[in-house]
C-alpha cells in the first residue's frame, strides 16, 4: 500500500536513499563514497535549480514552450553574467545533469566529461562575488580514482549507475517546493554516514534534535535574527536550523568556519542544497581559534556550536594568543590539551550585547581548576553565564558521554545562573539515546520559566557558584531525586521474623515426614 502521509513518503525516500547509496559504493568504504552520492545530488540540485529559475523566468514572459534543457549552449551563453550574479553560478544546458545524465551510456569519455563540467561550473564564478562560496566544492568527487574500479571503462560504468540512481530519486518537481526534499535528502545521508562512520563522522555532524534545541534557546522570544554563526561549523547543520525554526527568510545570514576541509565542502554544499544563496552565507575554511575568518562581519545575534572536544591548540605556545581580545580579558589561555574554553571565549568575544549562544561542552571544563577555573571565573564575574543544562548520555555519535549546554549572554536581567538536569530526557532510538520533541519541549520550557524546580533547574546566585571554585556542573547544584524505595524496618524485621519461624515448622514437618518414611522402611 502506497504511503498516505508526507512522513510516510519522506520515509520511503530516505529508506530509498540510503539502499542506492550502500548498494552503489560496492567495495567502496561508505565513509569515503558519501563524496559521490553527495556530490552528485548536488550536481542534480544546481542544474535542476538554474532550469527551474530560467524556464519561471520566460513562462512568466509568456514563452510557455522555453525550456532551457533543450536551448543551444551558444545562445545561453548570452545570460551568463546575468545568472552568475543571480544565482552564483551558470551551467550550460549541454552540461546539465539531466542532459549529461541521457548520454552517459554512449559516453566513452564519461570521467572526463564529468570533470569538465564540474570544472566548469565553478570556474564560471571565478572574479565574482560567489567565487569563494563555489571554489573546490567538487574537488572530494573524484571520478578518475581508483576506488571507482580498476579501469576507465569500469568507473564509468559505476559512474553511470551513479547518475542514473541520483535522476531515478523522486524529489518531486523542482518548482513545488522540493528544494525542502533534496535538503532533507542531504541531511538524512550525512546523518546516516556519520552514524555508520563512528567517531570520524560524529566529529562534523550534530543530531538534528540537538541542534534544534541550540537554535531555539538563542531565539528566544524573537521572530527574526539578523546573523547566526558557528566557529566549527561541520557540515552546517546547526546553522541551517535556524531557517527551520524561524524560517528562511527571517535569518539575516548565515555565518561559520570549517577546519576540515571536505566537511567544509559538505558545509557549503548544504547551504545550496537548502536554497540559502550565494549572498546569504559566508562559510570560511580554516582554524577559528588562531586565524578567524569573520572578523568584519561579528558581532553576531545568535551564535551556536558543537565544537570538538578537548582538542589541542596552540595556547601559551604562542605569546601572541594571550594579547588576542578574544582571549585576553580572562587574562589567561586555555590549557593547550584542551581548547574547549578557547572556543567558549572565541563565542562571547563574537556575540552582540542583545545576542544568546548556546554551546555544546564536554563535562569536564565544568569543574576542572587550573587555567579553566580561572576562565570560569572571568565568566562567572562578569555575569555572562545565563544557563548550564545537563544533556543525557549517548546522544552524539562518536561518543557516549554525557554533554552539556552552556549558554552565555552578555545582556542579563539577574546576576544568577540556571542549572538544568534534562540528563533523564531521551528515549533509546536504535543504537543512541534521542531527544523527543516533548522532550525538548520540556527542557525549552525549563530554561524560558527559569524558576527553580524539584531535582530538574536550580537558579543559583552567582556569588554561591564563586563560593564553590567557579563549578558549573549541574549536578553541584540540582538534587538527584532519590528513586529508592522506601523500606519500614520495623516491618521488614517482623517479616523476616515470621519467615524464620515458619522455616522451622517447616523444617519440623519434613523430619516427621522423613521419620515415617524410614519407619515404614524398617
Amino acid at each position: 500500500m502506497a504511503p498516505t502521509t508526507k512522513e510516510a513518503q519522506r520515509a520511503q525516500l530516505h529508506k530509498m536513499i540510503w539502499r542506492i547509496a550502500n548498494d552503489l559504493r560496492g567495495s567502496v568504504d561508505g565513509w569515503d563514497f558519501k563524496s559521490y552520492v553527495l556530490g552528485m545530488l548536488f550536481y542534480r540540485f544546481v542544474s535542476e535549480n538554474l532550469t527551474a529559475y530560467l524556464n519561471r523566468g520566460e513562462h512568466e514572459a509568456g514563452n510557455t514552450e522555453f525550456d532551457y534543457a533543450f536551448l543551444p549552449d551558444g545562445e545561453a551563453e548570452m545570460a551568463r553574467l546575468d545568472l552568475v550574479a543571480e544565482k552564483g553560478f551558470f551551467i550550460f544546458p549541454s552540461e546539465l545533469f539531466q542532459n549529461v545524465r541521457e548520454c552517459a551510456p554512449r559516453d566513452a569519455n564519461l570521467n572526463e566529461t564529468l570533470e569538465r563540467v564540474f570544472k566548469n561550473i565553478e570556474a564560471s564564478a571565478v572574479g565574482t562575488d560567489s567565487e569563494d562560496d563555489l571554489k573546490g566544492l567538487f574537488d572530494d568527487l573524484d571520478v578518475n580514482s581508483s576506488k571507482l574500479g580498476s579501469t576507465v571503462a569500469k568507473r564509468n560504468a559505476k559512474l553511470v549507475k551513479l547518475l542514473d540512481a541520483i535522476g531515478d530519486l523522486p524529489l518531486g518537481n523542482f518548482e513545488d517546493n522540493s528544494i525542502d526534499l533534496f535538503g532533507d535528502a542531504y541531511e538524512y545521508l550525512m546523518q546516516m554516514y556519520a552514524s555508520q562512520a563512528g567517531k570520524s563522522g560524529g566529529e562534523y555532524y550534530t543530531p538534528q534534535e540537538v541542534s534544534e534545541v541550540l537554535a531555539k534557546i538563542t531565539v528566544v522570544g524573537k521572530s527574526r535574527v539578523n546573523k547566526v554563526y558557528d566557529p566549527a561549523a561541520g557540515s552546517g547543520s546547526l546553522l541551517l536550523k535556524f531557517a527551520k525554526v524561524l524560517g528562511r527568510d527571517n535569518v539575516g545570514g548565515f555565518f561559520g568556519q570549517e577546519i576540515n576541509l571536505t566537511t567544509y565542502n559538505l558545509a557549503r554544499i548544504n547551504m545550496f542544497l537548502h536554497d540559502v544563496n550565494y549572498e546569504r552565507f559566508s562559510i570560511a575554511h580554516g582554524d577559528t581559534l588562531t586565524d578567524p575568518q569573520h572578523w568584519d562581519d561579528e558581532p553576531f545575534e545568535a551564535i551556536v556550536s558543537n565544537p570538538p572536544y578537548s582538542i589541542k591548540w596552540e595556547g601559551d605556545a604562542n605569546p601572541l594568543l594571550i594579547n588576542d581580545e578574544r582571549y585576553a580579558p580572562a587574562g589567561v589561555l586555555a590549557p593547550k590539551s584542551k581548547a574547549d574554553l578557547a572556543f567558549t571565549m572565541h563565542i562571547l568575544s563574537w556575540l552582540a550585547v542583545n545576542g544568546t549562544a548556546a554551546i555544546v561542552e564536554f563535562p569536564g571544563v565544568l569543574y576542572r581548576g587550573g587555567a579553566e577555573r580561572k576562565i570560569r571565573k572571568y565568566l562567572i564575574d562578569n555575569n555572562y553565564v545565563d544557563a548550564v543544562i545537563q544533556l543525557p548520555p549517548d546522544l552524539f555519535f562518536g561518543t557516549t558521554i554525557a554533554t552539556c549546554i552552556i549558554v552565555l549572554k552578555k545582556s542579563k536581567t539577574d546576576n544568577a545562573v540556571l542549572f538544568i538536569d534534562a540528563s533523564s530526557e531521551f528515549a533509546r532510538v536504535g543504537n543512541k539515546n534521542k531527544l523527543m520533541p516533548e522532550q525538548q519541549q520540556h527542557i525549552l520550557d525549563t530554561f524560558t520559566t527559569r524558576e527553580d524546580v524539584d531535582y530538574v533547574a536550580k537558579l543559583v546566585p552567582n556569588e554561591d557558584i564563586a563560593a564553590n571554585e567557579c563549578n558549573l556542573a549541574v549536578s553541584s547544584y540540582v538534587e538527584q531525586e532519590d528513586t529508592r524505595e522506601v523500606v519500614n524496618i520495623v516491618e521488614l524485621n517482623a517479616e523476616i521474623a515470621r519467615i524464620v519461624a515458619r522455616q522451622a515448622e517447616l523444617r519440623t514437618s519434613i523430619d516427621a515426614i522423613v521419620a515415617d518414611l524410614e519407619g515404614g522402611a524398617a
